[in-house]
């Protein structure tokens, strides 16, 4: 998945376990990779069709969903053209196309989303803004049927078990990643940060708002915690487009809610009151 992958555990984990992480992860890039020819989201790019979605897999078809009302389209799997024309494409390229497009609407390119995904011609997904804290999730799942005692790392989205004893967790500064902004204790759940600092070229970054074909400017990094790592690393994301406030008016579900950090180009920070955070600005 082009990420480095840690899993923390008091003692070592069977190899059957390892085993079946590892087959985890491979069945997630297999189907959702935009980078990878033999993938379920390439063929998508190539043909219409309707597309068996694993039971397993809904729920991050299904927070897609949530994230596009929830943002008005700012955060839609149907970035994949709009990042791939930008210069973010299979072969890295990093030059952008004379025209970056827009992405188009949800509702114009899949129908069907229940079970399976209904596509009505070929587009290229890009599952990015919430795909690796799925799969974060996924292997915390495996890892947790064996442990109760854990942490589960990929590229800094994390999921730390409840028995843990928890994690100070350094926020990187977005314009100096030698230094942190500030750190965080988590006992518990999930945190996931965006950054556009990360994976950039030319004038862009890769947290592009597909409705203008154009990068996010005005945030420059957000930090989540939140019970899932999908939901984190999906809300990570969209924090760069839409308020906070707005957001968590959706998350009555969740007794708990979500915290978060947002840094803003003008320097300015906005944050909840997370339980043992500490700023250093």
């Amino acid at each position: 998945m082009g990420t480095r992958w840690t899993i923390s555990t008091p003692e070592t984990l069977p190899a059957d376990v390892v085993d079946a992480v590892n087959t985890e992860i491979d069945r997630i890039d297999r189907a959702w990779s935009r980078f990878r020819d033999d993938s379920t989201v390439a063929q998508m790019a190539r043909e219409a069709g309707r597309y068996p979605i694993a039971d397993s897999d809904q729920p991050l078809v299904d927070w897609y969903r949530r994230l596009y009302g929830l943002t008005g389209g700012a955060v839609s799997p149907l970035v994949g053209r709009t990042l791939a024309e930008a210069g973010y494409d299979a072969a890295y390229t990093l030059r952008a196309s004379a025209r970056v497009p827009t992405a188009p609407a949800w509702e114009a390119v899949i129908g069907e989303h229940v079970g399976a995904l209904e596509i009505r011609e070929p587009a290229l997904l890009d599952v990015g803004a919430a795909g690796k804290g799925f799969a974060v999730d996924r292997v915390a799942e495996i890892v947790g049927g064996h442990v109760d005692d854990f942490v589960v790392d990929a590229g800094g989205d994390m999921v730390i078990s409840p028995r843990s004893r928890g994690l100070r967790v350094a926020l990187e500064h977005p314009l100096d990643t030698t230094k942190a902004i500030g750190v965080v204790s988590v006992a518990g759940g999930a945190v996931c940060a965006s950054a556009s600092n990360r994976r950039v070229w030319a004038d862009w970054h890769h947290i592009v708002d597909p409705r203008t074909a154009s990068p996010a400017r005005e945030v420059l990094a957000t930090w989540v915690i939140a019970p899932s790592a999908m939901e984190a690393d999906g809300l990570a994301t969209a924090l760069f487009f839409t308020p906070a406030a707005f957001l968590r008016g959706d998350f009555d579900h969740h007794r708990e809610g979500f915290h978060h950090v947002t840094i803003r180009r003008n320097g300015s920070v906005e944050h909840t009151a997370i339980p043992g955070l500490e700023l250093f600005l």
